[in-house]
């Protein structure tokens, strides 16, 4: 009898402690920390110390790997994330290519994935994927309402040639026609070529007021220093995906002048106290900085800090209704997130909606220009 007391004892004791690791929230995490988009990456790493670890009790647990900006690396990793670890939620990764993989397996496996960068999917595979940077189309309005202020009416376009560089010419046809703005000549470049002197000399020759280069951490130096070594006097704007100390760091003083949108945390001591992401935004600078020395703090560092915000509001609504580990779990995470309402980030705030998994409006926008290798915050 007692035999058989203290086997169901230890049967009890078994089940809870099998409930109890199955009560962990588990994020898998897959960002590109080598390889060309290490720039982006590197921060986002870096910013994963600063994630929420308890919501409502319950653990949350991160296992992070590293794509090395290969998408067929960030599918492999996102398929052992759901397969082998039961991940919860998948986060990552930090290049459009990479991002765009992995979204494929979260919506074949049911797993909602935040997305560290601005990638766009079509409605049925949009379900399950939401993102922290802003919409390429928040952030082309800023640049086009520069432009058409400082009396632009020609504009010389370099992008990459992929999604990140082909929405964001999605983004500014419209937006240049309505201010009557008409592109000279457009060219693209691949993540890890060494040369643009072509593509660039085409877009000079073709004698725009302004020219926008369409890429990310340092590669987007490479067009940017070749312009300035061939003399070219008009405005150069970058995209957010270029507000990096690996960019200032590689252009140097061939960065000097040039104008680009981004997320208010990277000047928040300039803009205004009003501003609901100045005070999170002036702790986590602080916080990061801290840790990893002045001067280090980089945007995307940011937008992971943010996904952190959503996963923090989402799951302690979706603990209500159902335990982690579970596809009802997820299901019910899915749909928090996608009902997340005025959660402050350090890059704006975000309030999701069936139709639109960014949640950001203007607040998530600021403009600024780089002077003496620095950022300076402009009027917009």
């Amino acid at each position: 009898m007692k035999a058989k007391n203290l086997a169901a004892l230890c049967t009890v004791v078994a089940l809870f402690s099998s409930q109890a690791a199955l009560a962990d929230i588990n994020v898998g995490v897959s960002l590109s920390s080598t390889g060309p988009g290490a720039a982006l990456g590197i921060p986002e790493k870096n910013a994963i110390p600063f994630l929420p670890a308890l919501v409502a009790g319950e653990k949350i647990n991160y296992i992070v790997l590293d794509d090395a900006t290969d998408p067929s690396a960030a599918t492999k990793n996102a398929r052992k994330l759901v397969s082998e670890q039961k991940v919860d939620l998948l986060l990552g990764s930090s290049v459009t290519p990479a991002s765009l993989a992995i979204a494929e397996v979260a919506v074949e496996s049911r797993t909602p994935q935040i997305s560290a960068a601005p990638i766009n999917l079509p409605p049925e595979k949009n379900v399950w994927v939401f993102r922290t940077p802003q919409h390429n189309n928040v952030m082309a309005g800023a640049v086009v309402g520069d432009m058409k202020s400082k009396g632009v009416k020609t504009l010389g376009f370099i992008g990459y040639s992929d999604a990140y560089g082909e929405d964001w010419l999605v983004a500014m046809k419209p937006l240049l026609k309505s201010a009557g703005i008409k592109f000279t000549t457009i060219e693209r470049f691949n993540r890890t070529d060494t040369s643009v002197s072509g593509q660039v000399l085409k877009i000079i020759a073709s004698r725009p007021d302004a020219v926008l280069v369409v890429a990310s951490g340092s590669p987007a130096a490479l067009p940017q220093t070749a312009f300035k070594e061939r003399g070219f006097k008009g405005v150069i704007y970058q995209t957010h995906a270029a507000a990096n100390p690996a960019f200032l760091k590689v252009a140097g003083a061939a960065a000097e002048g040039t104008i680009m949108p981004i997320g208010p945390v990277v000047v928040v001591d300039q803009i205004t106290d009003s501003h609901p992401s100045k005070v999170l935004g002036m702790q986590f600078v602080e916080d990061y900085e801290s840790m990893y020395g002045a001067g280090s703090f980089s945007s995307f560092a940011g937008h992971v800090f943010d996904a952190g915000q959503l996963i923090e509001a989402a799951a302690l609504v979706a603990l209500e209704s159902a335990r982690p580990g579970t596809p009802e779990f997820r299901k019910a995470l899915r749909d928090a997130l996608e009902n997340n309402k005025s959660v402050v980030g350090v890059h704006g705030v975000f309030n999701m909606t069936a139709e639109d998994h960014f949640g950001m409006d203007d607040r998530g926008r600021v403009l600024i220009q780089v002077e003496n290798g620095g950022y300076k915050l402009l009027p917009m």
